[in-house]
């Protein structure tokens, strides 16, 4: 009886795991470059004294979907899009490296460029920041980045800058809690010259709401399954106990 109890609790709480996961994935299915996180179940061997011959389930998410989400136009000066496979810069709150798709960036009042988080974003000399104030920003497909200062002729641009562009391969990132992109070996990804990025546009989420659903409908039956399974075993516990009274 305690292990039929066991296995329906501990099946229970795997499908909350895969939930909150799946939830995760719906709450993101509007931010800006979102990758959705991958969910799996799978037998981990119960080890302890003698052989592990008993397995038990696990829900665990092995990564993330690295698909492109849809380009989404908004001709907005500090909107980036990275075109295709790649990754920009940007410094985490430790002040180390991550990298990011989020392309909606903003100005700080002292002229730091950011991201929609507030992390800085990394230029071939470190954080960009750029002199204000300024009457044109634009970025061009290799990153580069122009201003035209304020009051200066319209034919004036200055280069101040060029964003950092990285496409070190997904199977070597990971995400972070905060949501970044980093290399699993820790290390920081090389500069690739051929990764280009759309200035104007966005990249929106990947995450498909129809397949969520689906998925969080699926997992809502069978942790209702496991509660019966759970009630099941507490009934014949009591028609056992009560059996037992009679004797």
């Amino acid at each position: 009886m305690d292990k039929m109890l066991y296995i329906a609790a501990s099946g229970a709480k795997q499908d909350l795991h895969a939930t909150q996961l799946r939830a995760n994935n719906l709450a993101n299915a509007q931010t800006t470059g979102f990758k959705a996180q991958l969910e799996q179940a799978r037998a981990m061997p119960a080890f302890g004294e003698g052989l592990p011959t008993r397995v038990f389930a696990m829900t665990e998410s092995p990564g993330s979907d690295m698909e492109g989400g849809a380009m989404i136009k908004t001709d907005r000066d500090l909107d980036i899009a990275i075109q295709g496979k790649g990754w920009f810069s940007v410094q985490d709150q430790n002040g180390e490296e991550a990298y990011t798709r989020a392309g909606n960036l903003k100005l700080s009042a002292q002229g730091v460029l950011e991201d929609g988080h507030g992390n800085m974003v990394i230029g071939d000399a470190g954080p960009v920041v750029v002199p204000l104030p300024l009457d044109k920003f634009q970025i061009a497909n290799d990153g580069t980045i122009s201003i035209r200062p304020r009051g200066a002729p319209e034919d004036v641009l200055v280069q101040v800058g060029q964003i950092k562009m990285v496409n070190p391969g997904d199977d070597v990132m990971e995400r972070g809690k905060d949501g970044l992109f980093r290399l699993k070996s820790g290390d920081v990804a090389d500069v690739d010259p051929n990764v280009s990025l759309r200035s104007g546009m966005l990249e929106g989420s990947n995450v498909n709401t129809v397949e969520e659903m689906v998925s969080m409908i699926n997992l809502q039956r069978h942790y209702e399954m496991q509660v019966k399974l759970m009630k099941q075993a507490e009934d014949l516990d009591q028609q056992g106990n009560m059996l037992m009274r009679i004797l």
